[in-house]
């Protein structure tokens, strides 16, 4: 399957448009996640290197904090309730999202677009560049970087364009060797997005 990120010189590495990648990182590691051009939504996977059936889990998150997404500082925790990542930096106006399901062929069906690309695909592709297999049954919720969900006082979502502005970047420290999977969203048919997608930036950091 394609793998068309590219990583020039500097260690950054540039995950085009409705395009994903996989990264190996160690527990200590920072990894940044950069929207290179602003409003790009991305989805953000985890799983533990040693056990990657253990992944991050926003529904164990979201008890563990007692919040809808964490705060710098704070950590993604495992669905063995473990911690898994940690935001260290959020130069973003905050807006993401821990709701929404990944995109995936079916998502694309029903909006009339058949064989369109999509975040589950892409998380497929990224561990099939790895040379691993895929160790679950489903797609796990993504956190969605950069994705602006509010949900009103009655209860209903609504979908937003990012608010995201050229540059802004969101860093993790790993509490663990992970699997570290991104997804610039392929979404241009709702508002999310803006109606394209483009490219984003990952940037992987031993500790000193």
């Amino acid at each position: 399957m394609r793998n068309d990120a590219v990583t020039p010189n500097g260690g950054t590495t540039v995950v085009p448009g409705a395009h994903g990648a996989a990264f190996r990182a160690e527990a200590g590691d920072e990894i940044a996640v950069v929207d290179l051009e602003g409003g790009q939504a991305v989805d953000m996977f985890a799983f533990c290197a040693d056990d990657l059936s253990e992944h991050l889990s926003a529904s164990h998150t979201r008890v563990a904090l007692i919040r809808a997404f964490p705060a710098v500082g704070q950590a993604f925790f495992t669905d063995r309730r473990q911690p898994i990542l940690t935001v260290i930096a959020d130069t973003s106006p905050g807006h993401h999202d821990m709701l929404l399901a990944a995109c995936d062929a079916a998502r694309y069906e029903l909006l009339g677009a058949p064989g369109h690309r999509s975040c589950a695909d892409n998380l497929f592709e990224a561990f099939d560049a790895l040379g691993l297999a895929f160790p679950l049954d489903t797609v796990p919720q993504p956190v969605n970087l950069f994705t602006y969900i509010p949900i009103h006082d009655d209860g209903s979502l609504e979908f937003m364009p990012g608010d995201s502005r050229a540059g802004d970047r969101i860093v993790f420290r790993a509490e663990r060797d992970v699997v570290f999977v991104v997804s610039a969203c392929p979404q241009d048919l709702t508002p999310i997005n803006h109606g394209r997608s483009t490219s984003i930036a990952v940037e992987v950091a031993g500790r000193a």
